[in-house]
């Protein structure tokens, strides 16, 4: 009966149905035979047709010539159809099923057709759509002949699992019991599975492992095959015989292996499970693991396995996401794409890390670690950190999550990342010994290759600039015999012709009797150093003479504004007013400006008055002051009013003078008839104080700055003034502020003429006084006072 049958409940027939029911089962063994007969037919017109090709592709014939062929030649071998079309596909594939044939036939004496056999059970495998067809061919064509019993196909999972595929020779209940097997379960399927190699066992019992049939096979052989492609094990064959097996497998293990690799292929995509990823990384699956690794919290690798001739050679770091550091310190961009024992290659034997990551993919079985060390090459430095280590298998393709924990680990790679930065060499030195013990970075230093012979203490001198024979010899002197630490630095004369500047540290190493057992030190390249202090030396002495150069033209900026305005020590009485002035110079001599005032008595018997402000600071600055001053006195002598004068003297200013832009109010006083006129040039306009106390602002007449445009036209008041009345004219020195406006802080100015009275020169000192200007520009202020003509 099937296994289907074998679960259904036997009952006693009623008398009057049983005939019927014979009937019945008589109906259902035919069917059954028709339905093995027309699968044994299936199988055999598959290999038939296998061989029919083969003879096409040999004999360059049509299929019917190719059909006629296969008959006569049967005929004339004296085999039948079948068993000449299994010889044929057996020499011409050259595979391991036809080194089974060869063997079984060599076991199997007496036996007819084992080849047809071997290559009916090959092609029912291929045809069959699941796994436990492929199961029970393999049963019937080829284990029973060796006489087997049963057999079991186990799917591995992910998580070290096993699933019941398929199976034949066991009862229904007996494979419904084993259908499931939970990782961490000790089963003879799980032992191959975790070696990655046939196991054998010469009885069940005496392997003391549960499995399926293990009350009816106990006293039996077991055989359990692991099975998959391109080194990636998908599941295990468990072959069972009644009877015990010999403890060594000799030749049969070899036709056992070859069997168990017909179950691949339906293993690989057993009721939906997904296939592998291709080596190549093709599918869209793998960009789906990409993102699911880069969505990981954890430092993380994706690995590709690299097939060689069908064998597992090799991972490629297919990618890495942003958490992920590498130990050695390399970015990702320069180690995506590479081979693991290329970018890692002590992987393969100090960490034992890639026969872990193998041993993964092979079984599927997912290994953890805390703390495991893991060595690898900074700066060809053999450099072991602990981490913890996650790796998982998914879908042909490892998940590699390494988390690197040990901090005194990262601070060695941060040590040696800042010695190869900083460009910092090590060196031991056994004086007893004589054994020298350089770093990679000394060696680029000296520009030797790796491979070179270490250079002594005593050779130091040898490679120096002759100049620094001495201080390398009060080091040396120091260390070796004085046994105290010291440093010095020396220029070193490489062989390539490169000169760099070395410091170079040491300290000696003594045991417990004092004597100096070794010394151990630090190069540097101090080149960029030294030459940055050389160019910030050469700055220096350029800045010092720079601010030598200003200090000399800020003493003559002042000889020469003093010179032209000496300082008033009183006021001036001139004919019917009386003139008074202040003057307040910058606080840095480097703002002296270029602030002006005169007031001459002209040959008309009026008075010029004038304040004018050059735009801009320093020696530049004074003499433009010079050029406007005496060009405004030498044309007042024309008896022009002030529109006029201050015409003529925007283009002494826009033509003879060398970029030259500056304001300036001039006033023209008639003391006989005590009228002022006045012109402005874009400066602020005069403030008037009356003799009652109130004060006023003049009207903002037109009028452009200096030098600004030549051609301009000046506007001409005219204001008639009383006895007692003061007239202020002053700079934007005085007022101006950074945080107020311009007319804001003159009207404050305003507001402070008339709340004080007084003398003039009172007055005067007063607005300075109180000034509230925040710019430190130098501040002109003159008051002329209106008095009785003499």
């Amino acid at each position: 009966m099937t296994a289907e049958e074998e679960t259904l409940p036997v009952l006693a027939p009623p008398a009057e149905v049983s005939a019927n029911l014979a009937r019945l089962a008589d109906t259902v063994a035919r069917l059954r035979g028709e339905v093995d007969h027309a699968h044994a037919v299936a199988d055999g017109r598959a290999l038939i047709e296998l061989a029919k090709g083969v003879l096409m592709e040999r004999l360059h014939c049509t299929p019917a010539d190719a059909a006629r062929q296969l008959e006569t030649l049967a005929e004339r071998a004296g085999l039948t159809s079948l068993e000449f079309a299994a010889d044929v596909v057996g020499e011409a594939a050259e595979d391991r099923i036809t080194e089974v044939t060869q063997e079984f036939l060599a076991r199997a004496e007496g036996e007819e057709s084992v080849a047809v056999r071997l290559r009916t059970a090959e092609s029912g495998v291929l045809a069959a759509g699941d796994t436990q067809r492929v199961a029970e061919s393999i049963l019937e064509h080829a284990l029973r002949p060796l006489g087997a019993s049963a057999v079991a196909v186990w799917l591995a999972g992910p998580d070290g699992s096993l699933t019941l595929a398929g199976s034949a020779g066991f009862s229904a209940e007996e494979a419904a019991r084993w259908r499931y097997v939970p990782p961490g379960v000790a089963t003879p399927a799980r032992s191959a599975l975790l070696e990655r190699d046939t196991v054998w066992y010469p009885t069940l019992s005496s392997a003391g492992l549960p499995s399926i049939g293990q009350h009816t096979l106990a006293e039996g052989g077991r055989v359990a095959v692991p099975t998959g492609t391109g080194g990636r094990i998908i599941g295990v064959v468990e072959m069972c015989w009644p009877d015990p097996l010999p403890a060594e497998p000799g030749r049969q293990r070899r036709q056992l292996e070859a069997l168990a690799e017909l179950c691949a292929h339906t293993l690989d995509t057993w009721d939906g499970v997904i296939a592998p990823v291709a080596a190549d990384g093709s599918g869209d699956f793998l960009g789906e693991l990409v993102d699911f690794v880069d969505g990981l919290h954890d430092p993380a690798v994706l690995l590709s396995p690299c097939l060689d001739g069908g064998r597992l050679s090799d991972f490629r770091i297919h990618h890495a996401n942003v958490r992920f550091a590498d130990p050695g310190g390399r970015p990702r961009s320069r180690i995506v794409g590479t081979r693991l024992l290329e970018t890692y290659p002590l992987a393969a034997e100090e960490s034992g890390l890639l026969d872990m990551i193998q041993r993964v993919y092979a079984t599927g079985e997912p290994f953890r670690a805390e703390s495991m060390a893991i060595t690898t090459l900074v700066d060809q430095v053999p450099l072991t950190v602990l981490a913890d280590v996650s790796v998982t298998r998914f879908a042909g393709n490892v998940l590699l999550i390494l988390r690197i924990q040990d901090d005194a680990a990262k601070l060695a790679v941060l040590l040696q990342h800042a010695q190869r930065l900083g460009r910092i060499g090590g060196f031991e030195e056994n004086v007893v010994t004589g054994a020298i013990t350089w770093n990679t970075e000394l060696f680029a230093l000296y520009g030797l290759p790796p491979t070179a012979t270490p250079l002594s203490l005593n050779e130091l001198a040898a490679h120096a600039h002759a100049d620094d024979a001495q201080g390398i010899g009060r080091f040396l002197r120091a260390v070796l015999h004085h046994r105290r630490p010291s440093s010095t630095a020396f220029r070193l004369q490489r062989s390539d012709g490169v000169a760099r500047y070395i410091r170079v540290v040491a300290e000696p190493v003594v045991d417990s009797r004092g004597e100096l057992v070794a010394v151990r030190g630090a190069y540097q390249d101090v080149s960029a150093q030294h030459w940055t202090e050389v160019a910030l030396a050469a700055t220096r002495d350029r800045l010092a003479e720079t601010e030598q150069q200003a200090i000399e033209r800020n003493r003559l900026t002042l000889q020469l504004q003093h010179a032209i305005m000496p300082p008033a020590t009183g006021p001036i009485d001139m004919p019917g007013l009386r003139a008074a002035v202040r003057y307040r110079p910058a606080e840095k001599e480097h703002l002296v400006g270029g602030d002006w005032y005169d007031a001459v008595a002209l040959p008309t018997g009026e008075v010029l008055l004038c304040v004018g402000d050059v735009a801009g600071h320093g020696i530049d600055a004074a003499t433009g002051m010079v050029s406007l001053r005496n060009a405004l006195r030498g044309l007042a002598a024309t008896g022009a009013g002030p529109a006029q004068l201050l015409t003529w003297l925007n283009l002494v200013a826009y033509h003879l003078t060398d970029h030259v832009t500056a304001t300036a109010v001039a006033a023209v006083y008639d003391p006989a008839h005590r009228k002022l006129r006045w012109a402005r040039a874009g400066h602020l306009p005069p403030i008037v104080r009356h003799r009652d106390g109130s004060a006023t602002t003049l009207p903002l007449i037109r009028g452009s700055l200096l030098g600004a445009v030549r051609d301009v036209e000046y506007q001409e008041e005219e204001l008639q003034l009383a006895d007692g009345d003061i007239l202020l004219i002053y700079t934007d020195g005085l007022i101006e502020r950074r945080d107020r406006p311009v007319q804001e802080t003159v009207s404050r100015l305003v507001t402070l003429v008339e709340g004080h009275g007084g003398e003039l020169e009172h007055q005067l000192d007063t607005l300075l006084t109180y000034s509230t200007a925040d710019t430190d520009d130098d501040t002109c202020v003159v008051g002329i006072e209106v008095t009785a003509t003499p």
